[in-house]
């Protein structure tokens, strides 16, 4: 019985995982409209698939780590007690933070969740110094760390693109359009009749204005290839996230001794892409559209940086959080043009405050029903 809850349970984890995660690789081509959400949730579910399978063969590295060992007495995180206690613990959190539209870390979760049932069961045992030296320092560095490197990436891109001499052009709509007006009628009562108008001139927002970049490069239009590279930075973020969560989640199943972990990695990679597919818009407007505004250019390079940070992390088995790097990302290219949104980022920055202790509270609760209810 408890293998079956554990099972469920953290299979509801790698659900609330896609809900919260799997739109951040994609959010900078939704926020600065290169496509439509549909469009950039399937991109993204694609990818975070293919990363989920890769890792089964790249990320052994970071499976071993992700179990919880070091950080509590061994005997005690692999207690079947301790995993479901942080599987529920850390899926709560995340689900929570998923229905209220904030992008936070499963990686963050699932650190509060070690500690909450480490907490309640073993108190002074659990090894503090190796819980930060492992989980907390990456996870509050990461933010920083990308901050700096999208800034620094853009203003060198936005220096090449003037020294190579490509131009911003913005579209202009020309054309004939109908309006609707009043006319006067036989019987002196007025009508409303749509008219055609001759070719005329739209004006509109200034968001709602299509910019795009001039010029031809390698026999393409430098649009076209702008836009290439967002969607491969995009697919590299998503590929890279399911390389670097998926064994976060299937480390919990490590206990299960019968189960082959190959279909641990196949359970766990259908339900992230279903969270992603059903519950993932109300993170994606906050990520798209709250951080700060973006053209192509400035979306491609906080995609660049989000990839380059989390595929190195994977390489080197640190659990860094794609969250953390991704709102990084953004809000470092905010910052450097003027245009973050500082009251979303300080909310944001609240709600990774409070899921550590939310995780911690939900599964040292978790830890202690189940051990006087089984």
């Amino acid at each position: 019985m408890m293998l079956v809850l554990l099972f469920l349970a953290t299979c509801f984890l790698a659900y609330s995982n896609g809900a919260n995660d799997n739109f951040k690789g994609v959010a900078s081509l939704f926020g600065s409209r290169t496509c439509n959400y549909r469009t950039a949730i399937s991109w993204a579910t694609i990818t975070t698939f293919a990363g989920s399978i890769m890792s089964i063969f790249l990320a052994q590295t970071l499976l071993k780590k992700s179990s919880g060992k070091g950080i509590v007495p061994d005997h005690f995180a692999g207690s079947e007690y301790c995993v479901l206690g942080v599987a529920i613990g850390a899926g709560l959190t995340v689900i929570l933070a998923t229905l209220t539209g904030f992008p936070i870390s499963t990686t963050h979760a699932l650190t509060g969740a070690i500690i909450g049932c480490g907490f309640v069961a073993v108190g002074p045992a659990m090894n503090f110094f190796s819980l930060g030296k492992g989980f907390v320092l990456p996870l509050l560095l990461s933010p920083v760390l990308a901050m700096a490197v999208a800034g620094l990436l853009y203003v060198i891109f936005h220096g090449a693109r003037i020294a190579l001499g490509l131009k911003k052009e913005w579209c202009v709509c020309i054309g004939e359009g109908e309006r609707v007006i009043a006319m006067s009628q036989p019987n002196s009562l007025l009508a409303l009749r749509a008219v055609s108008l001759p070719s005329h001139l739209t004006v509109d927002e200034v968001e709602n204005c299509r910019e795009r970049f001039g010029g031809n490069f390698l026999g393409f239009t430098s649009q076209q290839v702008v836009d290439a590279a967002h969607f491969l930075s995009a697919g590299t973020v998503s590929f890279a996230r399911g390389l670097n969560d998926t064994p976060k989640i299937v480390a919990l199943l490590l206990l299960w001794k019968a189960l082959d972990i190959r279909w641990g990695f196949a359970a766990i990679t259908v339900t992230m892409a279903i969270g992603g597919l059903l519950n993932a818009r109300k993170v994606a407007e906050t990520m798209s559209k709250k951080i700060t505004t973006m053209n192509h250019g400035q979306g491609f390079t906080a995609n660049l940086t989000t990839a380059i940070l989390v595929v190195l992390a994977s390489l080197f088995g640190l659990p860094v959080s794609t969250t953390h790097v991704a709102v990084g990302s953004l809000f470092g290219i905010g910052l450097t043009t003027g245009n973050a949104n500082l009251r979303t980022i300080n909310t944001i920055a609240l709600s990774w405050i409070v899921t550590l202790p939310c995780a911690a509270i939900a599964a040292g609760a978790t830890y202690w029903l189940t051990t006087r209810v089984f």
